[in-house]
């Protein structure tokens, strides 16, 4: 299997100042595209999963990256590094889909500690990507994402996707 990718995005939005001498218009453009190709060094990647999922009410998805995710044709997925995590949670959820803090074996990657969590609001999408480096994942100690459901009374759907490398 070879992998290609491409992670895009950002924030493009025009100001117009009104309250200095001249009325201008000011343009702001913070943007992201960065494209991946088949391989293991920096900007490639070699191991692609994705999936929508549906938590019941305040349960959680611990995904196990080394060895705990099949790719689409069924063989196991094991992560020696990440280099990008998406993750959109579904417009209709009635609560945030928080990442990360898992309570033990924790993939703490981009989140600077193992209690560290974000949350995703209903409709919103969270973008990790470190294309150069990635962040090591360590077998048995350091390979749990935790995707948990914030809400106590109602499903959550989220879909997910993670790039990385298999050494």
């Amino acid at each position: 299997m070879t992998i290609t990718a491409e992670i895009y995005g950002g924030i493009k939005g025009r100001e117009h100042v009104v309250d200095t001498p001249t009325d201008r218009v000011v343009t702001h453009n913070v943007g992201l595209s960065t494209a991946f190709a088949d391989g293991l060094t920096d900007f490639k990647a070699d191991r692609l999963w994705c999936d929508e999922r549906t938590l019941s009410a305040s349960s959680a998805d611990s995904l196990d990256l080394a060895g705990g995710l099949t790719d689409s044709a069924g063989a196991a997925i094991t992560f020696a590094k990440v280099r990008a995590i998406v993750v959109k949670a579904a417009l209709a959820n009635s609560a945030d889909i928080v990442v990360g803090g898992a309570a033990s074996n924790t993939f703490t990657g981009p989140f600077g500690g193992a209690t560290h969590t974000v949350a995703v609001r209903p409709g919103g999408t969270l973008v990790l990507c470190a294309p150069k480096t990635g962040w090591p994942v360590t077998a048995s100690t350091g390979d749990i994402l935790k995707i948990l459901n914030g809400s106590g009374s109602a499903a959550a759907t989220y879909q997910v996707a993670i790039l990385g490398n298999s050494a």
